[in-house]
């Protein structure tokens, strides 16, 4: 995050050669979006925001025909440093706005500000993480991206089987120009399969990393001749794509995981308990469903302590809790409607004083017929979650109910 008022993003530009300003949002299912403007238009776009054929974007393809407008966030400000530096490119994420500057109701990262604003209200804030997943695979003499991967490393392989390395060094070196925190990389188990992990922070510099993090492998993979997939099961019969989520409350700086065990195990069980309502926000193409119950991917809704192959684990150093992760997802979600809607399922199980169901502290591979047959599951197919959702009392009896029914609705006429 920048950090900087306007009038001294204004000088910046004046004063660092920035020739072009994107103007970056998201679509329905989380693909960054963007307009690029001039210097001398900056000012106009903070002050009175830049119109755009919303009509030809999925998501905001509203009936109503409204005009809709991009206005930057000031606080997100980053040079694009695969971008050539003479004649400099910045981008900022924008907040989606009809022409009196009123938020759009369906602007996702409005809705995502709205939840937190909920929890501020509550004194908490929220910290998140995340661990992504992604494929790169080999282009032909043309560029264009084929079947076959990069290279047939497999869990935590070294060079040379691992050819992805200095792909990886390069992405998590330009993140760290960018003021995101890469945490750790690896090779995963699939072939031409990595994960980058990231530091926590707060939940919407997170879901705007997100974004940028997706934008930046692709940019780099490119121009190291590759291509990169953040599909959910780009290779019939290797392991999917997931995007792990790691999120801890705390109240005044103090993490609620130990501190408050009574808030922390209502909003994890809050969760849980409306997984089958939510998944359809956390896991929103047909593909996704391929993944469930294979390698390791979750397929039953169960948490543990120390079973890495659960949907939500809830992990303890030297005794203590520091957070808990959602285990489901995958990176082709919008990420400020699926941060919403976790965040605000915890919420809804905090209110009603849920507690969190017994653990389930057994290896997916020791799984027997008599344990799973007593174990509710994940949607398996997207018209299930599309159902699981319409007919979601929780959803039904929120205050949100029309934001998520928009989604719902854009999801099936787009499948």
């Amino acid at each position: 995050m920048s950090q900087l008022s306007v009038s001294d993003i204004i000088d910046f530009v004046e004063e660092n050669d920035v020739k072009f300003i994107r103007l970056a949002f998201c679509d329905l299912y989380g693909k960054q979006k963007n307009i690029s403007i001039m210097p001398q238009e900056l000012k106009h776009a903070f002050e009175e925001g830049v119109n755009f054929d919303s009509f030809l974007i999925l998501g905001y393809d509203d009936e109503q025909g409204e005009d809709l407008f991009l206005k930057p966030d000031p606080d997100t400000m980053h040079v694009l440093p695969w971008r050539p530096q003479s004649g400099r490119v910045i981008r900022f994420y924008c907040d989606v706005v009809l022409s009196d500057g009123s938020p759009y109701k369906y602007d996702y990262r409005h809705f995502l500000k709205v939840t937190l604003l909920k929890c501020g209200q509550l004194g908490i804030s929220t910290r998140m993480g995340l661990k992504s997943e992604f494929y790169l695979f080999k282009t032909d003499e043309e560029g264009n991206p084929t079947n076959e991967p990069f290279d047939n490393g497999g869990y935590f392989d070294v060079a040379p089987n691992d050819k992805g390395e200095n792909i990886r060094r390069e992405i998590c070196l330009t993140l760290e120009e960018m003021g995101i925190s890469p945490q750790s990389s690896h090779h995963e188990r699939g072939p031409g399969q990595n994960e980058i992990d990231f530091m926590s922070g707060d939940v919407l510099t997170t879901a705007d990393n997100l974004v940028t993090y997706k934008n930046v492998v692709e940019n780099i993979a490119a121009r190291n001749g590759v291509w990169a997939s953040f599909d959910p099961l780009p290779l019939p019969g290797a392991p999917g794509n997931g995007l792990h989520i790691k999120m801890a409350n705390y109240r005044g700086g103090v993490n609620l995981q130990n501190e408050d065990k009574e808030f922390s195990e209502g909003f994890m069980a809050g969760i849980i308990n409306r997984m089958r309502d939510i998944t359809l926000f956390l896991n929103c193409r047909k593909d996704s469903y391929d993944r469930f119950g294979m390698n390791e991917a979750p397929k039953y809704i169960t948490w543990s302590e120390q079973n890495n192959s659960r949907l939500f684990r809830v992990p303890e150093f030297k005794g203590k809790r520091e957070h808990f992760i959602l285990r489901s997802p995958d990176s082709c979600i919008n990420p400020y409607l699926a941060s919403a809607i976790i965040i605000q399922a915890g919420l809804a199980g905090v209110n009603n004083k849920e507690k969190l169901p017994p653990a389930l502290e057994v290896n997916s591979r020791q799984m027997t017929d008599e344990i799973s047959s007593n174990l509710e599951m994940l949607p398996l197919s997207l018209d299930e979650a599309i159902e699981c959702a319409q007919n979601s009392q929780f959803i039904k009896n929120s205050d949100f109910a029309d934001v998520a029914t928009h989604y719902i609705e854009k999801i099936k006429s787009t499948n």
